[in-house]
């Protein structure tokens, strides 16, 4: 089990790893890393039973977004590093599925489902 620091620079270098492109409009977007996720979070995302989360993306996807979007405040990704390390057990695995919850979580922020996610490999 990686140490919090590490863990979380690990998210930092899967953001860092972006092109500038999508990194532009990462704006109003706090990106944090929890230990496990809540039943609150659970629910919120409609896990079913037997299921867990890597990462989770709450708030106003950019596509949704209007001349109205002002004073709010930051949409908020959060990866789970618990369940990550569970699931993963090699210091690479764990890299590479941080990687791809921080990427499948940026592209809820850009309007992306879950179905669409998963066919592009995320």
């Amino acid at each position: 089990m990686l140490n919090p620091e590490e863990f979380e620079a690990l998210v930092v270098e899967a953001v860092a790893g972006m092109p500038d492109q999508i990194l532009g409009y990462l704006r109003n977007v706090a990106i944090t890393v929890e230990v496990w996720p809540t039943p609150a979070h659970l629910a919120r995302s409609r896990v079913g039973p037997g299921y867990t989360l890597f990462g989770l993306y709450e708030g106003i996807p950019l596509i949704r977004r209007d001349s109205g979007y002002n004073l709010v405040p930051p949409d908020r990704i959060t990866i789970f590093q618990g369940p990550i390390e569970q699931f993963f057990r090699t210091p690479e695995a764990i890299r590479e599925q941080v990687r791809k919850t921080v990427l499948h979580e940026i592209a809820h922020h850009f309007g992306f489902d879950e179905r669409e996610i998963r066919d592009l490999g995320y």
